[in-house]
């Protein structure tokens, strides 16, 4: 039993460090208060006996846990909170009726009595733990080791015992689960109200209280779930974006006011207006955030621009282009060609609430690409004047 405690402790701590590390996050979840993640259990058993005394005896009882020698019928309640999604503790009271084998009765014969079981065991979520936490996941896999006490009532004993066992949880609903389990007590020799001198080991060394369970799970607490870590690098992804995509503009501007001041330069007064107008009739690019078709960055500052082209299609009476775009550097070919024609649609729809006919807006999508640096810069949709 030492050694099982210490290998399921250290498979614990190993894959508590292996969620910790994922670079995906898939195992990572936000602490949650103390008042969350609370559970009651109730549940109705199915129990067996095993003496030591039977090891020390001639008489061979049947070693069947079906005979009615052996078992009996009992309850349990547990309370207990879960501190991560994998790992837990719960507090376990079971048992009231139970039998004592005792060879000295004859054989396959018994006594009745009534006893409890205390136990605090520590859950092992394997399911959380191995595949990341899923709110929505029907079955949870949870062994569980401990230890506690036992009172035998009928014979006024109280014995010390290690446990052990597997919980097997169906999810019902985010406040009630299913649970179907069965579980090993293993108790100092005399918790059946018996004692004799034997020189077996393990499992012929103790009195042995076996059991099947079932019953349901109530989650209680202020939360019964856990939120995902949020992705801090993807909100600084976000705000760099934004950074590039306001930098990106800037520089643009400053190239066409660089252009038109050579352009001034070079022209003579009368072509002026013109090159305003050209300068003025420039595509116009709409930003978005990674995977976003309705919002990015710079979003309601790239629709005043937009404003003032749709103006210039007024006055000129000319159709619109509106091109999407998403970078290659993320996502399938499949959904980024979804993408850019997403965002160029939404671009669309804004324009229309501007006062342009939708029969003359002509919309465009190139999928994924990798045109500009830094790449989140081709998350975007582009329009212009149709020549």
């Amino acid at each position: 039993m030492k050694k099982l405690l210490i290998v399921l402790a250290f498979a614990g701590v190993s894959m508590a460090s292996m969620a910790q590390d994922d670079p995906t996050l898939k195992y990572s979840v936000a602490t949650n208060s103390f008042w969350s993640n609370w559970f009651i259990q109730v549940g109705y058993n199915y129990n067996v006996f095993y003496s030591n005394e039977e090891h020390n005896s001639a008489i061979d009882n049947d070693k069947s846990p079906f005979k009615s020698f052996r078992n009996s019928h009992g309850a349990a309640i547990a309370v207990g909170k879960w501190f991560t999604p994998g790992l837990g503790l719960r507090t376990k009271l079971q048992g009231i009726w139970g039998k004592t084998v005792n060879p000295a009765l004859g054989k396959n014969q018994s006594s009745k009595s009534k006893f409890w079981t205390l136990n605090e065991h520590v859950l092992f979520n394997l399911s959380n733990m191995f595949c990341g936490y899923n709110p929505n996941r029907v079955w949870s896999f949870i062994p569980f080791i401990g230890g506690g006490i036992t009172r035998n009532m009928s014979y006024d004993v109280y014995a010390m015992q290690l446990s052990a066992g597997l919980l097997n949880q169906f999810r019902l609903s985010n406040r009630v689960a299913l649970n179907l389990e069965v579980g090993y007590n293993r108790q100092e020799s005399d918790a059946d109200g018996v004692w004799q001198h034997h020189t077996e080991r393990g499992w012929q060394n103790k009195d042995n209280y076996l059991y099947g369970e079932v019953g349901l799970t109530f989650n209680l607490g202020r939360k019964a779930s856990w939120d995902k870590v949020p992705d801090v690098e993807g909100i600084k992804a976000d705000f760099l974006s934004r950074i590039d995509a306001l930098n990106a503009q800037l520089n643009d501007a400053n190239a066409e006011n660089a252009r038109l001041k050579n352009l001034l330069a070079n022209q003579k007064a009368a072509e002026t207006p013109k090159a305003v107008k050209e300068f003025v009739a420039v595509p116009v690019t709409v930003y978005f955030y990674l995977n976003k078709t309705n919002n990015g960055p710079s979003y309601a500052a790239d629709l005043v621009d937009v404003k003032n082209l749709v103006n210039v299609a007024k006055e000129k009476n000319t159709g619109l282009l509106v091109t999407g775009y998403a970078d290659s550097a993320t996502g399938k070919a499949d959904h980024n060609q979804w993408l850019s024609e997403k965002r160029a649609e939404q671009v669309a729809n804004e324009i229309v609430k501007m006062g342009v006919s939708r029969d003359k807006i002509e919309t465009a999508a190139k999928g994924g690409v990798a045109i500009l640096s830094p790449i989140n810069l081709d998350r975007r949709a582009t329009v212009e004047l149709k020549k």
